[in-house]
């Protein structure tokens, strides 16, 4: 600890983000990464940005960007906030929104940098205890005091999917505060709850290319909303950093946005491996969480899971392990390409055996 650290610093327990080793033959099944590449003509248009024009400070507006993402959702621009991944939108987010008298409510397991960001921003929060099947139960939301509610749907790392029907529940019964959606896996398996924006003021829906878009390497995220909602993330993002999307994640983020076939041809392709994946776990005994992301939560009955990655990391092969209460004999497996899988599927039967 140094002397020079301001008190928030002191405080701080940062995010731990999933494990990046350079190994080589590697089986990286532990961060949720997208097996298949970006659309080639994302590709192509962040190539073209490869020039003289670089030396020029990019559009701090993010326009490309954002009427791509208009276009996809059938929202206008003004609707639209960009920032560099999902992560960065959210920071933006907890600050200008989430941070009141009453307390920022969400599920006691989830994305575990909601806390993260609380502890930055000296936000007050409580934990929503999932229940017994790691749902979530949109009645213990609307029967307590909150200042602002936050929900990964699906749900992080669990996968599990909170029907659309159950959001506007949700933001209808608390149309007083903000609530946010974070949909970062919700192109593998559930359906948007952007076209309820239009009848929810109060909603915010926030996505990222790093997964169904496979580009988790460039930063590109974005937050739709009422535009009042986006006018306060605009103005934390113009105190913070003006220029956040650069000259080539502004033109491959919108060409991504553009490219329907590539974006739905990959997604389908990851959905079918995780099916086959659950169907080959549950065969060795696992029992698997209901799924909409892209990557599966589960557990064996019989063996400990964290000597279960330890076995599989010894075969290199990597995945998810929380040391967590409720959830440490899970591990979370990334879907990866059908030959990763099936490599995965050979270890757990030697290993389970």
């Amino acid at each position: 600890m140094s002397i020079f650290w301001s008190e928030t610093v002191r405080r701080l327990t940062p995010y731990v983000p999933g494990e990046q080793p350079k190994l080589d033959n590697l089986v990286k099944l532990n961060t949720n990464e997208n097996p298949y590449g970006p659309s080639p003509k994302a590709l192509a248009a962040m190539a073209a940005q490869t020039g003289d024009t670089l030396r020029l400070y990019p559009d701090p507006n993010s326009d490309l960007f954002k009427h791509a993402v208009a276009r996809f959702f059938g929202v206008e621009p003004v609707n639209v906030f960009a920032g560099n991944g999902s992560d960065e939108v959210l920071a933006h987010v907890f600050l200008a929104l989430l941070r009141h008298d009453k307390p920022l409510l969400f599920p006691d397991i989830t994305y575990s940098f909601y806390p993260v960001y609380c502890g930055l921003y000296g936000i007050n929060f409580e934990t929503v205890a999932l229940d017994n099947e790691f749902a979530i139960c949109v009645d213990d939301y609307l029967n307590r005091p909150a200042g602002a509610i936050i929900i990964a749907n699906p749900n992080a790392p669990t996968g599990c999917l909170l029907p659309l029907s159950e959001i506007e529940r949700l933001a209808a019964g608390q149309p007083d505060i903000v609530v946010v959606i974070d949909e970062a896996y919700i192109d593998f398996g559930g359906e948007s709850a952007v076209p309820l924006i239009a009848r929810h003021p109060n909603l915010l829906i926030i996505q990222t290319l790093s997964k169904s878009r496979s580009l988790a390497g460039l930063r590109a995220g974005f937050a739709i909303g009422h535009k009042d909602l986006i006018e306060g993330l605009e103005r934390v993002k113009n105190s913070f950093n003006s220029y956040p999307l650069d000259r080539l994640a502004n033109a491959g983020a919108a060409a991504a946005m553009d490219d329907v076939e590539w974006f739905d041809k990959t997604r389908k392709d990851v959905i079918a491996t995780r099916e086959q994946l659950n169907a080959d776990l549950r065969k060795l005994g696992f029992e698997v969480l209901p799924s909409a992301a892209n990557f599966i939560f589960a557990r064996h009955p019989a063996h400990d899971a964290a000597k279960l990655a330890l076995a599989l990391r010894e075969r290199s092969i990597i995945v998810r392990h929380f040391k967590l209460p409720r959830i440490d004999q899970f591990l979370r497996i990334s879907i990866g390409s059908n030959e990763q899988c099936r490599l995965l599927t050979e270890a757990l039967a030697q290993i389970t055996a």
